[in-house]
């Protein structure tokens, strides 16, 4: 009989999970993936669940029909119902979960209980429009499996060996003590790329690399032999590199302007930046990167251009800080689909001595970049749900948790 871990990443809209087989060396795999979509208010479509084996295969499908959002209960009573089809003769061990932020408290993977879910909450003002789906759905599948580990694995921790420079904000020291300071995000995508990265070419992921997890949500980060140095987001998920709907890095003086000026409520002025920012703030047509490269809107046009150009302005201070750039990955939605952005922001790189094969960007190739280039680039799929698993079963090891489920 094999050990399985269900990984569970929880967005506004959408619930992906992923069930892995747990190996007695090395790392596990992913035997089944699938989402649930269509599931917060307003969308358009129909809830839905499809899973999907190991080859691609669809193996599971259910729709809830157009009678609106099923609750927590619904969805997780399914999921596991599902669950529990396919696993067969195998036992679920435990649950990893996605949790945003971890603030300054959680630097790694934790099993969850009410005390630490209540510390959670209070991490919810910081992002909120990630943290409260995350824990929604801890507490969903925690309902539905009561008995079983269910384990939190943050964004944030990726991040917190960073140095202590790049964390501080210019704020007084009171403030920068409470816990006001730089934390980083997308780090369960960093921590997956890094590690595959090492599996798959080691002297690449030796050296130093700039990470560009590049989707509806973007950042970068500055990577060395496996460790963040820096990145681009700070003390929230808004801040740093133009996003879908947000506005990455602005003057805090506009949104003194906004308030004071123009009369915007604190409320306003975060709907403002959180969802009407970005990339569809910008074309006024879309968040969608693959709609505005369709279109003919010189406003979409305009944000494009914004974007490359933030991207390769936010990757030159990051090789300041690195002392130098020996790999950049793509990685994300748009990292991984786009190839006129990846040759656009390699353009933009040019005078690192950076190249790109305009054949094998086309073809997403694994290595996109020439054999002449200064600079090897690569294009690395993200998988969180992957990274999720690594640590769940990491942990339940450690705390023998696996022993007691058997």
């Amino acid at each position: 009989m094999a050990d399985l871990v269900l990984s569970l990443n929880a967005g506004s809209s959408s619930l992906k999970f992923a069930l892995s087989e747990v190996r007695p060396e090395g790392d596990p795999v992913t035997i089944a993936r699938g989402a649930m979509t269509g599931l917060g208010t307003g969308i358009a479509t129909a809830p839905r669940m499809i899973a999907r084996d190991a080859e691609g295969r669809i193996v599971h499908e259910h729709s809830w029909g157009d009678d609106g959002v099923p609750g927590h209960a619904a969805l997780f009573d399914t999921l596991f119902g599902w669950v529990d089809d396919h696993q067969g003769s195998n036992g679920l061990i435990g649950v990893g979960h996605r949790i945003v932020h971890g603030g300054r408290e959680f630097s790694e993977p934790v099993i969850v209980d009410s005390a630490i879910l209540a510390r959670l909450d209070a991490l919810c003002p910081l992002v909120p429009l990630h943290q409260p789906h995350n824990l929604a759905a801890l507490r969903a599948a925690g309902a539905a499996r009561p008995g079983l580990p269910q384990i939190a694995c943050f964004d944030t921790a990726f991040h917190a060996r960073q140095p202590a420079v790049a964390t501080r904000f210019a704020i007084p020291h009171a403030l920068a003590t409470e816990g006001v300071r730089r934390y980083g995000f997308h780090g369960l995508s960093y921590d997956y790329g890094s590690r595959h990265l090492a599996s798959i070419d080691l002297d690449m992921a030796r050296g130093r690399l700039v990470f560009a997890h590049l989707g509806n949500g973007a950042s970068l980060c500055a990577i060395h032999d496996g460790r963040s140095i820096d990145g681009t987001m700070g003390f929230t998920a808004l801040d740093g590199l133009m996003m879908g709907t947000r506005c990455g890095s602005i003057d805090p003086g506009v949104l003194l302007y906004l308030q004071q000026a123009k009369g915007m409520s604190a409320d306003d002025v975060e709907h403002l930046l959180y969802e009407r920012s970005g990339l569809l703030g910008v074309s006024g047509v879309s968040s969608d990167m693959r709609e505005l490269l369709a279109s003919k809107d010189f406003r979409a046009r305009e944000a494009i251009d914004l974007f490359v150009y933030r991207v390769v302005r936010d990757t030159g201070a990051l090789v300041s800080v690195l002392g130098g750039l020996d790999g950049f990955v793509f990685t994300g939605g748009i990292g991984e689909n786009a190839a006129e952005i990846r040759s656009r922001i390699g353009d933009g790189l040019a005078w690192l001595g950076l190249e790109i094969d305009a054949g094998a960007n086309t073809r997403a190739a694994p290595v996109i970049s020439t054999a002449g280039s200064r600079v090897k680039v690569r294009i690395v799929a993200t998988d969180e749900e992957h990274a999720i698993a690594v640590h769940t079963i990491a942990l339940i090891d450690r705390a023998g948790l696996r022993r007691a489920a058997e």
